[in-house]
């Protein structure tokens, strides 16, 4: 008998008869790549996303370009027709299964020195983790027998754990499938399996400075950005949404991005915003704000009410909102926490940056980054947040001033650049004696002198 699930329903279905009466041989697999993120706010997954997303687009795209005749370009990498891409949760695969998010918001109270302490002090910036089997052995077995038995070609990972357990996985199953490093935010933790990797992308040089003195050749290093989903890479009409929207044409646009995954953030993030309330009208002649709830129902009422209660006019409460790429680019500032994934779809969204709130870890990195190229300003109060409206409203060329810095940092392609880069990796030969094949249980090693300490 044969089980096939059929909409989360167990069905068994006799064998598929050949016509001399034998039966059929079980169809083989897809040839799959796989795409694992960490379910720990919304920016891991949001790049698995877009570079499973970027995978399908070639595809189809390069069956259009066959179907009207044309032939492959001499420098694209092979892309099987019938490639099956993945988008998998490393957390499903723990044997404890725990929520992500909660987890993570652990770190934003009284414990985010401690949090803080993994990014790129002199120490912890030398005592590298070169990778091993510890991490699968311990609580992702399940992961183990999943690569042992669907045998993926690539795997691409946007966070650190998911990273971990491939490289493990690997070992444990001797295969010899690359896999693709992608941090999502401006700089790499010590925690990433520096000499078990294939591949790094990375957003800026910055980060490949990071990652040579941790014995990252730089043939293993590729600058492509961080990956967003293709309506980043598009351009908008900016009077068409702001019609749609019920927008004004003639005032500057603020965009204020206060949706929450992880909760614990945002409480002092919000709290910023609605001291900021009762002032708003003062920019009435200026300045139009868009404050986006996200899937918060209660918090779109609060606002609502407040600026009701207010007699605040110059305001725009959204919920969740489909097309965030075209809200961006019809905006003129965007106050939002400094989240590598919202920062770089600000940057593909060609809107300037007011980063709003403490920064710990990787956030602290991704403010140090943006504000000393003039990408951004930085405010961690709601007096500083208020002064910094004032300049705009002012001086809208101080907006447009890092709108131009930020151009440079701009990367809409990473998506397709990561993949591109992983199917060059799949078709090159392999060698059964590369030292990244190698069993190991843990691998910890010596890095050279950091680029970049704190």
């Amino acid at each position: 008998m044969m089980v096939r699930m059929d909409n989360d329903a167990l069905t068994l279905q006799p064998p598929e008869a050949a016509p001399d009466g034998a039966a059929l041989a079980p169809r083989p697999e897809k040839p799959l790549v796989v795409v694992m993120h960490a379910s720990v706010g919304s920016g891991h997954r949001s790049a698995a996303n877009a570079v499973a997303q970027a995978f399908t687009l070639m595809q189809d795209e390069r069956r259009a370009a066959r179907a009207a005749g044309a032939a492959d370009a001499a420098d694209a990498p092979p892309l099987p027709d019938d490639l099956k891409v993945e988008v998998l949760d490393v957390l499903d695969f723990g044997r404890i299964v725990f929520d992500g998010n909660k987890a993570a918001s652990l770190f934003t109270g009284a414990t985010r020195p401690i949090y803080d302490l993994t990014w790129r002090f002199t120490f912890t910036g030398r005592l590298l983790w070169g990778g091993g089997t510890v991490w699968n052995r311990i609580m992702y077995p399940a992961f183990t027998e999943f690569v042992r038995k669907r045998k993926p070609l690539a795997v691409v990972c946007t966070h650190i754990t998911a990273a971990n357990v491939a490289v493990a996985a690997r070992m444990l199953t001797g295969q010899r499938f690359p896999i693709v490093c992608v941090p999502t935010d401006y700089e790499t933790e010590g925690l990433w399996p520096h000499l078990a990797a294939d591949l790094f992308c990375v957003a800026n040089e910055s980060m490949a400075e990071t990652l040579r003195p941790r014995k990252v050749p730089d043939e293993r290093i590729l600058i492509t950005g961080i990956p967003t989903r293709e309506d980043f890479r598009q351009a908008y009409d900016r009077t068409a949404t702001r019609e749609r929207l019920g927008l004004p044409q003639d005032k500057l646009v603020v965009l204020a991005l206060a949706g929450a995954y992880l909760p614990r953030p945002y409480v002092h993030f919000r709290a910023a915003l609605d001291k900021l309330l009762p002032y708003l009208h003062s920019f009435e002649d200026a300045l139009h704000f868009v404050f986006v709830a996200g899937s918060d129902a209660d918090y779109a009422r609060h606002l609502r009410q407040e600026c009701a209660d207010l007699g605040v006019g110059n305001v725009t409460v959204l919920d969740y909102v489909d097309g965030m790429a075209a809200l961006m680019a019809s905006s003129d500032v965007a106050i939002c926490k400094s989240g590598g994934l919202t920062v770089t779809e600000c940057l593909c969204s060609q809107v300037p940056m007011i980063l709003m709130g403490k920064a710990y870890g990787q956030e602290k990195v991704n403010v140090q980054m943006l504000t000393s190229l003039g990408a951004a300003m930085h405010v961690t109060t709601a007096r500083e947040l208020l002064d910094a409206l004032r300049r705009v409203a002012r001086n809208p060329e101080s907006a447009r001033a890092m709108l131009v810095n930020g151009s440079f940092l701009r990367r809409p392609d990473a998506a397709r650049d990561v993949a591109a880069a992983t199917l060059r990796l799949i078709a090159e030969p392999k060698s059964p004696a590369d030292a990244r094949y190698r069993k190991r249980f843990m691998r910890l090693y010596w890095g050279g002198k950091p680029a970049h300490t704190r």
